[in-house]
């Protein structure tokens, strides 16, 4: 048995084994015995909409006195809500605003926090007593500006799908979902989810230091929603820490959504972590339900979702007729899609929609299936983005090694 103040000389030493959970998963499937000392610390990683993500700013406005206070406030035409400190003839505003609020059916919160830690310039629009106030602001500006999740991270997920005939507009597919049973969409990084990987909830408490949108944050508890079967966290973390490839917005059928990751570090104490660590995709549940009111339907596993298919979605320029109202451009829920078939692969988060809107298979991917009683159903949308995880768990990984990032030990337990 190891403790964290041991693995943290290790660390300091450089003397600690760190493994991306890919590298260990890797190392299990291929029947190698790996022991606790043989690893040190598992980075463990998730990527994808995330629904319960909002910001909490202090924005300038305008002059003191100005106005008295904010009455409504809108940052590139996303709606926030003023509050809850008044900051009374200041000029600032305090705000909270959602990643699911949208400004219209392609910009929403999502997209703004992304665009604020680009740097972007974003338009501030004051309403106070009848008067209008704007501005324009960077994040460099905005004194204080955290991001805060009331859920992320579920341990497991849904694969969602339409038994009736009538196409259903929903957050959980770009075009509507159509029926009955013709296709599904899912979300959920699968054996590589941090909480898939601790389910004692040995590492992951109150005070577990992680990235959050690729930022130094902190669990702050199990986040609403969370059940015993199904257990999700709250969390938070600086915005002006965060990479903007590790979050943003995309357009679904219903509105806009907001995308966010979180990484989380595993040391490895003792066998019992150990053995949480070794899951696989195949034996990781993934349950199926109705989209209308998420009734269960039938249980499968991620192997059907990341086993044997293409994490990346793969380009055959060569193929494309130049359409010139390209469908797969139109549609792609990330914008990542421009001409001549360039992705651009720090927007793309690889959901494969694009695969079944590009009649000429310009681009393609293996997204796998799931079998029910009713059939064989393909995957047509997945809002999770593996490839990115398991690129976010070599970003910890990293950043562990070179001491930039020290795993703490929970405060107390979810």
């Amino acid at each position: 048995m190891k403790t964290i103040e041991e693995i943290s000389e290790k660390i300091a030493k450089k003397e600690a084994i760190i493994l991306t959970a890919a590298e260990l998963k890797s190392m299990v499937r291929d029947g190698k015995e790996v022991t606790v000392d043989d690893v040190d610390v598992v980075t463990t990683g998730t990527f994808g909409v995330m629904s319960g993500t909002m910001a909490v700013m202090m924005v300038p406005v305008a002059e003191k006195c100005s106005f008295e206070r904010a009455d409504a406030i809108w940052l590139n035409g996303v709606p926030a809500q003023p509050g809850p400190c008044p900051n009374e003839r200041l000029g600032v505003v305090d705000l909270v605003i959602n990643g699911t609020a949208h400004a219209d059916d392609r910009y929403g919160g999502g997209h703004l926090f992304r665009d604020l830690v680009k740097g972007k310039n974003v338009d501030v629009l004051v309403e106070a007593h009848g008067r209008h106030y704007e501005n324009k602001v960077t994040l460099d500006e905005i004194e204080f500006a955290r991001i805060i999740t009331t859920r992320l991270a579920f341990k497991n997920y849904h694969a969602l799908i339409n038994p009736t005939s009538h196409t259903i507009s929903t957050i959980f597919s770009v075009t509507g979902l159509t029926g009955p049973f013709k296709e599904t969409t899912v979300s959920g990084c699968g054996e590589i989810n941090p909480l898939q990987n601790d389910p004692s909830h040995r590492s992951i408490g109150v005070g577990t230091r992680v990235l959050l949108n690729g930022a130094p944050g902190y669990i702050m508890g199990k986040g609403t929603r969370a059940s015993p079967d199904k257990p999700n966290v709250s969390a938070y973390a600086d915005m002006k820490d965060m990479d903007p490839t590790m979050m943003g917005g995309m357009k679904t059928a219903h509105g806009p959504e907001c995308l966010t990751s979180l990484a989380v570090p595993i040391p490895v104490l003792d066998e019992e972590i150990l053995s949480g660590l070794k899951v696989l995709d195949e034996n990781v549940p993934l349950p199926v339900s109705d989209v209308n009111g998420r009734t269960a339907h039938a249980k499968v596993n991620y192997g059907h979702i990341w086993g044997g298919t293409d994490k990346v979605i793969r380009v055959e320029k060569e193929k494309c007729l130049h359409h010139p109202d390209c469908a797969a451009m139109r549609t792609c829920p990330t914008g990542a899609i421009s001409n001549d078939c360039i992705i651009n692969r720090d927007l793309c988060i690889n959901c494969g929609t694009c695969t079944f809107q590009c009649s000429e298979e310009v681009f393609h991917a293996r997204l796998g299936s799931i079998t029910l009683a009713e059939g064989t159903l393909p995957v047509s949308l997945r809002q999770s983005d593996r490839a990115r995880a398991e690129r976010l768990c070599t970003v910890l990984k990293n950043r562990i090694l070179e001491q930039k990032f020290v795993p703490t030990k929970m405060l107390e337990p979810l």
